[in-house]
C-alpha cells in the first residue's frame, strides 16, 4: 500500500514513516519544514527513511492546494499528522492554529475525495478533554469544553473528519494522542526540555505545586496505534471511530522530574512558577477500545522510556 504521511519530518511522523517503510509500505512524505523549531533537526529525523527505496519526500504545505495537487497519484490511504503543535502557543496565535490544523485539514480531506482516497487517519489530542473530571478519559465523555485554542482545532478536526466520513464515504479513525515521547521529541517538549536543562547546569521551571499529571506514552506504543488505525480504515468501508492512544498510566510531574534526574545522575534544582493558562490537571486515558479493534497494547514503562529517550539525547549536537 501507498501512504500519504503529513507531518513527515515531525517527531511522531519520522517515526511512523519508518515503521511503515519497515513493514513494506511505499510512503509518501509530506512536510513544509517549518521554523516552529529548528528545520536542520527535521532534516536529520528522515535519515532513517530516506535509507528506504519506497520513501518520497514532497516539500509543501497542507494548506497549499497546488502542493497537495503536485503529490503522486498512487496514495490509498493517508496518515494526517501535520498541524501547528503546543498549547501555550496557541494562546498567543490562535489565528494560525486555525488556519493550520483546520484548515489544512478541510483542504486534505477535499484532496482526498478528489483523489479517491477513501482510507484517513487523524492525529488528534488528549488536550480534546479540557479538565475532564472522570478518569480515565473515554472516548464516549463529552469534549464540548476546550480549554485552549490548540484543543479546540483539534476537536475541530474531528468534526471535519467526521463530515467528510459521512459525506465521501472516507474510512476515518481519529487518533487522541497522550503526551508522547521518546527519540526525537520536539525541544519544547517537557521531558527533552527538562533534560537539556539538567544537562546544562540549570533549574526546572515547574508550574504549579508538581501534582499536575500526564499519561507519557512511548513513541513506540504510540506508533504501534498508528499501524493498528491503518489496519482498521482498511476494515471498515466508510466508517468512522474515535480512538485513544495512551499508556493507562499517569505520572505526576515531580515523579516525571525525579525520574530524568535519577536516571542523568543529576539532583534537579526547581524554578517554582504558577500554572499556566491552557494547561490541564491530568490526563489518562481509557484504552479498551483501542484494545480491542487496534490490537493495541502499550508495552513501555516510563522509567524505561526515558533511559531511551536519553540515550537518543546523548548522541545529539549542541
Amino acid at each position: 500500500m501507498s501512504i500519504l504521511v503529513t507531518g513527515a519530518a515531525g517527531f511522531i511522523g519520522s517515526h511512523t514513516c519508518e515503521a511503515l517503510l519497515e513493514g513494506g509500505e511505499r510512503v509518501v512524505g509530506l512536510d513544509n519544514f517549518d521554523d516552529f523549531y529548528a528545520p536542520e533537526v527535521k532534516e536529520r529525523h528522515l535519515a532513517g527513511a530516506r535509507e528506504h527505496e519506497g520513501f518520497t519526500l514532497v516539500r509543501g504545505d497542507i494548506r497549499d492546494p497546488g502542493a497537495l495537487d503536485a503529490l503522486p497519484d498512487h496514495v490509498e490511504a493517508v496518515v494526517h499528522l501535520a498541524a501547528r503543535a503546543g498549547v501555550r502557543p496557541s494562546i498567543e496565535h490562535p489565528e494560525l492554529y486555525a488556519d493550520v490544523n483546520i484548515m489544512g485539514t478541510v483542504r486534505l480531506l477535499a484532496w482526498a475525495k478528489k483523489r479517491g482516497v477513501r482510507r484517513f487517519v487523524f492525529a488528534s489530542s488528549s488536550s480534546v478533554y479540557g479538565n475532564n473530571e472522570k478518569v480515565p478519559f473515554s472516548e464516549s465523555d463529552r469534549v464540548d469544553h476546550p480549554i485552549s485554542p490548540y484543543a479546540a482545532t483539534k476537536k475541530a478536526g474531528e468534526l471535519v473528519c467526521h463530515a467528510a466520513s459521512h459525506l465521501d464515504g472516507i474510512a476515518t479513525a481519529c487518533l487522541r494522542f497522550f503526551t508522547v515521547y521518546g527519540p526525537r521529541q520536539r525541544p519544547d517538549l517537557a521531558v527533552h526540555k527538562f533534560a537539556r536543562i539538567l544537562r546544562d547546569g540549570g533549574a526546572i521551571p515547574m508550574f504549579g505545586d508538581g501534582t499536575t499529571s500526564r499519561d507519557y506514552t512511548y513513541i513506540d506504543d504510540t506508533v504501534s496505534g498508528v499501524i493498528g488505525a491503518l489496519e482498521w480504515v482498511s476494515r471498515h468501508e466508510g466508517a468512522y471511530r474515535i480512538f485513544n492512544l495512551g499508556n493507562h498510566r499517569t505520572v505526576a510531574l515531580t515523579e516525571m522530574i525525579r525520574t530524568i534526574g535519577e536516571e542523568m545522575g543529576v539532583e534537579p534544582r526547581i524554578e517554582q512558577l504558577p500554572m499556566q493558562p491552557g494547561d490541564v490537571a491530568r490526563t489518562y486515558a481509557d484504552i479498551e477500545r483501542a484494545r480491542d479493534e487496534l490490537g493495541y497494547s502499550p508495552e513501555t514503562a516510563f522509567r524505561d522510556g526515558v533511559r531511551r529517550f536519553l540515550q537518543w539525547f546523548s548522541q545529539q549536537p549542541g
